[in-house]
């Protein structure tokens, strides 16, 4: 194993891990070169979480994606046909990207480019960055092979964000704004001539001609940062958050709640998973003092799928029957009732109620959920139950004793395994009962037993 396989092993979780080698199965299984590249490299060489996986495919990344929902059962949540790329969701909770190793040509600032396929070399001098134009191969011919024709380690390494092209913030505009956001996460400096490309694109206004979709997806890709209110404040310093929408700007820019919607995200403990939908929570925050006219217009000037826009319009509504759960001292009386009707809860409803309820009750116990309970709930680990109730992951009973276990701890209580698992690991499994002694032999296992001499068997005389 190469030293860069090494490196990105420790950086996947389990899940990332299970969803690389289905994309690898299904690459092998169409006989497609696979890269990885983009952000996971970048994150993977600069030291940073991985938080998606971009790979990029000899051939259709269509065809991939579709290989990968047909054997992986992975959701095609996006696609772009024109780039042959496909974004993909797997049933663990990872996001992947899959695309095709192209190079793209725009005939005019913000127009829509000419997609023709190339090889790997190619396909990283056309990306936007150098910080993002570093790729892995997981060929099997070349496996763990390092490319990095633009020298982007090196700009990680300095901490810098340098563009790869002196015309690639005018041939797609929308890189402005993610220079701005790859800064703020990143707390990199921008190169100097990048610098000056970035003044000159926007005294040329080209940021007017980025696509509505593009905006959106931008503004998902901000709703999953970690600090997504200081991206929101250095957009609106540089005059471009009026670009999602006019209103916003001013009074009406909801900086403070945007700020304690990210220190909320953050109490959630590590490697737990709410099933927490980040962007209906900050698009509720982020347009909360818009009047209903400019939500409107916001959802127009960005292309706003109905099913889209009711995530987070309809999310305070969505919230309401687990406030009226979490506030009863009637119907959840001990820690682990509570605990158990917030973990089956949906992770924005959770936080949103954390953030919006005016119920002290119920901040009061969503804090304690997420400061304390999901911690207590963690310690009691698969072994413990194999120790405690001799049953080893996989069986029928596993799950519901795991979470008897994980209820009593909560409230205090010692728990007691079940009869027929309160012996233990060697009598969990039923044994089978030694034979009896017929009726005749007892008397005489009993007299053997008591020292008394065995009687000579009598001999049956022999029909003649």
């Amino acid at each position: 194993m190469s030293d860069y396989l090494f490196m990105l092993e420790s950086h996947l979780t389990p899940a990332q891990r299970e969803a690389l080698a289905a994309v690898e199965k299904a690459a092998a299984e169409r006989d497609s070169q696979l890269f990885l590249v983009g952000g996971a490299m970048r994150d993977m060489m600069g030291g940073f979480p991985i938080r998606d996986l971009d790979f990029a495919v000899q051939g259709s990344g269509l065809a991939v994606a579709n290989l990968l929902k047909k054997k992986a059962q992975a959701e095609i949540v996006e696609t772009d046909p024109h780039r042959k790329t496909a974004e993909l969701r797997f049933p663990n909770g990872v996001t992947v990207e899959v695309g095709m190793l192209r190079t793209e040509r725009f005939p005019q600032p913000g127009a829509r480019p000419v997609v023709k396929p190339a090889d790997i070399h190619e396909d990283l001098m056309r990306r936007d960055f150098t910080i993002n134009s570093v790729a892995l191969s997981l060929h099997p011919a070349s496996r763990g092979l390092l490319l990095d024709p633009t020298n982007g380690i090196g700009d990680l390494e300095r901490r810098e964000i340098r563009a790869n092209s002196n015309y690639g913030l005018y041939d797609d505009p929308v890189r402005i704004l993610r220079l701005l956001r790859f800064q703020i996460r990143l707390g990199f400096s921008i190169q100097e001539r990048t610098e000056e490309q970035y003044r000159n694109a926007r005294e040329a206004g080209v940021e007017k001609l980025i696509k509505p979709r593009d905006l959106f997806r931008e503004l998902q890709a901000i709703a999953a940062e970690t600090a997504s209110a200081e991206v929101v404040k250095k957009l609106a310093e540089e005059g471009l958050m009026e670009l999602f929408s006019p209103a916003l700007k001013g009074p009406k820019l909801n900086l403070t709640a945007l700020a304690r919607l990210d220190k909320a995200r953050q109490m959630v403990p590590h490697g737990i998973d709410l099933h927490l939908d980040t962007l209906a929570l900050f698009l509720y925050f982020l347009t909360e003092k818009l009047t209903p006219k400019e939500r409107s217009a916001f959802i127009k000037n960005l292309a706003i799928t109905r099913e889209e826009a009711e995530r987070w319009r309809r999310l305070e509504a969505r919230s309401r029957a687990l406030e009226r759960d979490v506030k009863s001292k009637t119907k959840l009386r001990r820690t682990s009732e509570i605990f158990e009707r917030l973990q089956r809860a949906r992770g924005e409803e959770i936080l949103f109620l954390y953030l919006h309820s005016k119920e002290r009750l119920v901040r009061d116990r969503i804090r304690n959920f997420l400061d304390r309970h999901l911690y207590i709930a963690m310690e009691v680990t698969d072994r413990d139950v194999t120790a405690a109730a001799g049953i080893e992951p996989g069986h029928p009973e596993f799950a519901a004793i795991k979470q008897e276990m994980v209820a009593a701890r909560l409230d205090g209580r010692k728990w007691t395994p079940p009869p027929h698992l309160a012996a233990g690991p060697e009598d969990a499994k039923p044994k089978d009962e030694p034979e009896k002694p017929a009726r005749g032999r007892r008397k005489k296992a009993a007299g053997q037993a008591k020292g008394k001499p065995e009687k000579p068997a009598r001999r049956r005389a022999a029909r003649s």
